[in-house]
């Protein structure tokens, strides 16, 4: 499915948004820490691909996938389509 530039920035928000308050809510992290770990992830790199269709994706689907990095089992190379 193609969308537009401002379609696909926005959607790049409200996946952000969501995953940071999932990190703050199931993690007990702060907002900051939350940000600093998503936005240094690779999970964040493929999310901003628009190749990988993450952001089409729930943010719990792409939540999980931020999980397993965090755990040091990265098996977010399936999703690396590009």
């Amino acid at each position: 499915m193609k969308v537009s530039q401002l379609d696909f920035e926005y959607m790049l928000e409200c996946q952000e948004r969501d995953i940071a308050t999932i990190l703050v809510e199931e993690q007990g992290m702060s907002i900051h820490k939350a940000l600093d770990i998503l936005y240094t992830s690779k999970t964040y790199s493929l999310l901003h691909n628009p190749a990988t269709g993450l952001y089409f994706q729930s943010p719990r689907y792409v939540y999980s996938l931020l999980k397993e990095e965090m755990s040091g089992n990265e098996n977010t190379e399936e999703c690396d389509r590009t």
